[in-house]
């Protein structure tokens, strides 16, 4: 049972008896000596999609939400349901675009390290891996004689997201993006 000073975002808890994903975490010290630290934590109910807002003491224990989590591998898109596919037994969960509009812009098929969160054999959310290599389809040509700089560009990658890159890279080559920062990492 995690206390409210161990909650990280992405973390899963059960409040009321639904699953609860952190989605935002903000520490406020107090400004008298004994008073305690108190966590503002927005929370978003995996079932209902409902947020949750809470203030929480750091010393107050929350209970882990009973959920399973599964290697999968984002499989195709058909009308408004994203698949994926168990990389064990194979088998198929769906998952509404509104329940992973985050995660959206990182998305490629075939594309293997997501986790899926499981609650009661349902595909209730994804956790995307640290990182995701995406292809360059649409940048700025570099400024010849400009290397010494270390100046940036805006880049189209090939799953509609755009992120400033360094300079000197070209249309066709793959980045390495940070899944929650969403910037550029390195070449791929």
């Amino acid at each position: 049972m995690p206390k409210a000073s161990e909650l990280k975002k992405g973390m899963i808890v059960d409040i009321d008896g639904d699953p609860h994903i952190v989605r935002q975490l903000e520490a406020k010290s107090p400004s008298s000596r004994g008073a305690a630290t108190l966590y503002k934590i927005r929370f978003y109910n995996l079932r209902t999609q409902q947020k949750r807002d809470e203030s929480l003491k750091g010393e107050d224990l929350l209970s882990e939400a009973d959920c399973v989590r599964v290697d999968v591998q984002y499989s195709y898109v058909d009308d408004d349901i994203h698949y994926f596919m168990n990389m064990e037994d194979y088998s198929q969960y769906g998952l509404n675009s509104d329940r992973i509009e985050e995660q959206l812009p990182y998305l490629v098929e075939q594309q293997e390290g997501i986790i899926a969160l499981l609650v009661d054999g349902e595909l209730v959310a994804i956790e995307m891996p640290q990182s995701v290599n995406l292809e360059i389809t649409e940048t700025p040509p570099p400024i010849t004689g400009s290397s010494a700089t270390n100046r940036s560009k805006t880049a189209k990658l090939s799953t509609g997201l755009e992120i400033q890159v360094p300079e000197y890279l070209a249309p066709g080559e793959l980045v390495k993006v940070n899944t929650a920062t969403g910037k550029f990492m390195s070449r791929a």
